[in-house]
């Protein structure tokens, strides 16, 4: 074999290499919801105020808030989780284990462009779906979650924001 070849085959089995590790730590999307709930994903949830429990396959099941919650950083008015849509809470369940995520547009930046919710830097803020029934879209309902695990509900894509008081 020739030291071109050698290095050519050297070279594309790096890249294979790099390749493998790099889809090997992306989260996997296709796992369903219901599936069972690591330790790590049942302290997380707990620590974010929701149940984490896995939905039964009988239907959908509303989180129950197990904690305390994040203290409210804004001047916003509070809604207690317990009194969101049973789909909000159903995407709080989600949120607190780490997806996956219904949608394509889940989990990716929420800009706070109308200026609503506090200031942060740009990247702070996530967006979710909340999915709204007889809606053949995305419809108009989000939770936005903070970094520092607050929590936010529209119901009428950005125009009014409640913070989720959760763990009651």
């Amino acid at each position: 074999m020739t030291t071109k070849r050698l290095s050519t085959l050297i070279g594309a089995l790096l890249t294979l290499a790099v390749l493998v590790v790099v889809v090997a730590g992306i989260p996997r999307t296709g796992d369903s919801p219901g599936s069972a709930t690591s330790p790590a994903q049942t302290s997380a949830a707990a620590s974010a105020g929701v149940s984490a429990s896995p939905k039964p396959s009988g239907g959908p099941a509303a989180a129950r808030p197990t904690g305390t919650g994040v203290a409210n950083p804004s001047r916003l008015p509070e809604v207690k989780a317990s009194e969101l849509p049973a789909e909000a809470r159903q995407v709080l369940v989600l949120i607190a284990r780490g997806g996956p995520y219904p949608y394509s547009r889940d989990n990716i930046t929420f800009g706070n462009f109308e200026r609503v919710l506090p200031q942060k830097p740009s990247g702070y803020y996530r967006e979710f779906t909340v999915p709204t029934p007889g809606e053949s879209d995305r419809g108009a309902r989000r939770i936005i979650a903070g970094d520092a695990g607050e929590k936010y509900y529209t119901a009428d894509h950005y125009s009014s924001f409640s913070f989720i008081a959760e763990g009651k």
